[in-house]
């Protein structure tokens, strides 16, 4: 975990500046208020034992306990809306970069412990401002001012006080180190917003092919935003109830005392300067504790800081390309010589040395046995990975070339497992094509066979398909999910595994909506039916991670033994 300091704090804490030098002026005005309480309480003691009048002393005590108790409660409100603010932020910021990350990323680390970093971790930077920081800075002034009026009171007193003060400091400083280094639980469930990060980064694939980052990141600062309004309500019951508890607890102390005074108001044994150095130890014990407390606090967010900041600091998806394109009479797409080996397995190769053309207009399927590459193939065009060797074109320019928004605004891509988000088909079908009218929104679910879904309940459109669409079937999911990029209409539509989990109803449906639109475009789809195939213009066979054959059917069935194989079993390896 990277080790980072206070500094690192300062670009979430500098939007919020204004709020937090309002904080420390009135956390300043606090404790001077609270320094003159056993002053205006010695006087009170003085003024009974005198035999004089003290309702004018004791109002003023009564005033001044009140005036402290209510700059507190504001102070503490705008502290912890500053706080909320700061967390909201941070989620924000964190989850717009996961968003944007190299797909390879996603590939090495795991999901719960990037949502514990959104999550838990930045929960832990309120805490260093509202309870650490500025804590300190006041517990500061506190502890000088209590300290001087001890000294000037009984400086014999002050020196065993401080005895003891400084072996139980000594003690629980020794413990709080130990306080950074280890990992704290979760502090809390964080409800929508954590599903919102969650759902956005299980389909990042389907994000980024559909450019939708902008509106995955909009919905995560809603959800966060959420999330600090519930935290500015509870916000405000606290900046109540603690100032509350801490004025009952000095009210009774300082009850206690004037009763005693009264019994001692015969003038024997004077006890103001007593009472008031008990006092000011109150005042010095609290904001010690405090400070020990607020040490742990910061090195705990302090911790969680590292973990977020290792993540922003990873470097995002470049988007370097400048290239216009397609280039006149090129193919729609091109793969020369290409090989490709994933960052976690450098050692083993997925592709070795790949070559075929893909004209426009046509329709190319991509067939051969489990683990051959096929799918890589299509991660390859999208530009989620980049070749180790060779090029990948599109429209006659290497992709790495091609500015990844422009590149992904011409493609559709439908992923394997085909993933639904959570929400309604409505959001679903958005996700691509946001300004998209509900008649186009109907059209394309009509041309999938989904129909039934809109009709079979009164919230049509707006129904919900439940996480990771759990309310679907296989077969629905997969052609929500075709749907949804069919409504894009791009002029290249990377298919993979389209028909796998139809049954023959539906996939003949299927068949006759990706004949519908594939008259003006380009097909590439990765097959496992040989009903997918047949009717394909052109076949590439994988085996092995590299290409074997290249033909129509009729031609393939002839010179490829392979597919011969795969044909004469009716079902082609996935």
């Amino acid at each position: 975990m990277e080790s980072v300091g206070l500094r690192a704090l300062l670009p979430y804490v500098r939007p919020h500046r204004a709020a937090l030098v309002t904080v420390g002026t009135l956390s300043l005005v606090s404790a001077g208020g609270t320094l003159l309480q056993p002053l205006l309480t010695r006087r009170v003691l003085d003024t009974i034992g005198a035999g004089q009048p003290v309702a004018r002393h004791v109002a003023a005590l009564v005033a001044l306990l009140a005036a402290v108790a209510a700059i507190g409660a504001t102070r503490d409100f705008i502290l912890q809306r500053a706080g909320e603010g700061l967390v909201r932020d941070a989620r924000t910021r964190l989850a717009g970069h996961l968003l944007r990350l190299p797909i390879a990323e996603y590939d090495t680390r795991r999901t719960g412990d990037l949502l514990s970093r959104v999550g838990a971790d930045t929960t832990l930077l309120r805490a260093v401002i509202t309870s650490g920081i500025l804590d300190s800075v006041s517990g500061v002034v506190m502890v000088t001012g209590a300290a001087v009026a001890m000294i000037v009171l009984d400086p014999l007193l002050f020196g065993v006080t401080l005895i003891g003060l400084a072996v139980g400091l000594g003690v629980g400083v020794t413990f709080a180190r130990r306080v950074r280094p280890a990992a704290r639980a979760a502090q809390e469930r964080l409800g929508e917003m954590t599903s919102t990060v969650e759902r956005a980064l299980t389909a990042a694939r389907t994000i980024r092919a559909s450019r939708a980052e902008e509106r995955e990141t909009a919905a995560v600062a809603a959800a966060a935003s959420a999330a600090y309004d519930a935290g500015i309500r509870t916000a405000r019951l606290e900046a109540l109830v603690g100032p509350a508890g801490v004025a009952a607890v000095q009210g009774a102390f300082l009850l206690v005392l004037g009763v005693g005074g009264a019994r001692v108001a015969d003038g024997t044994l004077s006890v103001g300067d007593l009472v008031a150095f008990v006092l000011f130890l109150f005042f010095l014990v609290m904001p010690l504790g405090g400070a020990l407390r607020a040490y742990t606090q910061i090195q705990t967010g302090l911790a969680a800081l590292g973990r977020m900041q290792e993540v922003l600091d990873l470097p995002l998806e470049p988007d370097e390309g400048t290239a216009s394109f397609p280039v006149a009479g090129a193919p729609a797409v091109e793969f020369r010589d290409v090989r490709f080996a994933y960052a976690a397995d450098p050692g083993r190769e997925v592709l070795r040395g790949v070559s075929f053309a893909v004209p426009y207009g046509t329709r190319t399927a991509l067939v051969g046995p489990s683990g051959c590459g096929k799918s890589t193939t299509l991660s390859l065009i999208e530009r989620f990975y980049d070749v180790t060797g060779g090029a990948v074109l599109v429209g006659g320019v290497d992709v790495r070339a091609i500015p990844r928004e422009e590149l992904r605004g011409t493609l559709g891509y439908v992923e394997q497992e085909a993933p639904v988000l959570a929400g309604t088909l409505r959001d679903n079908l958005l996700l691509t094509v946001p300004a998209a009218a509900e008649a186009e929104l109907r059209a394309v679910l009509e041309a999938v066979n989904l129909s039934d879904l809109v009709e079979r309940t009164p919230l049509g459109l707006d129904a919900q398909v439940g996480e990771g669409g759990v309310l679907l079937s296989g077969g629905e999911r997969q052609r929500l999910a075709i749907a949804r990029t069919l409504l894009a209409g791009p002029p290249i539509l990377l298919l993979d595994e389209p028909t796998s989990n139809l049954d023959a109803r539906n996939e003949a449906a299927l068949h006759a909506a990706i004949d519908a639109v594939a008259a003006d475009r380009t097909l590439l789809i990765v097959a496992h039916r040989l009903s997918t195939v047949v009717s394909a213009d052109q076949i590439v066979v994988f085996d092995d991670g590299g290409v074997v054959a290249v033909g129509r059917h009729d031609e393939l069935l002839s010179t490829s033994p392979l597919y011969r194989e795969f044909a004469a079993h009716q079902l082609l390896a996935a």
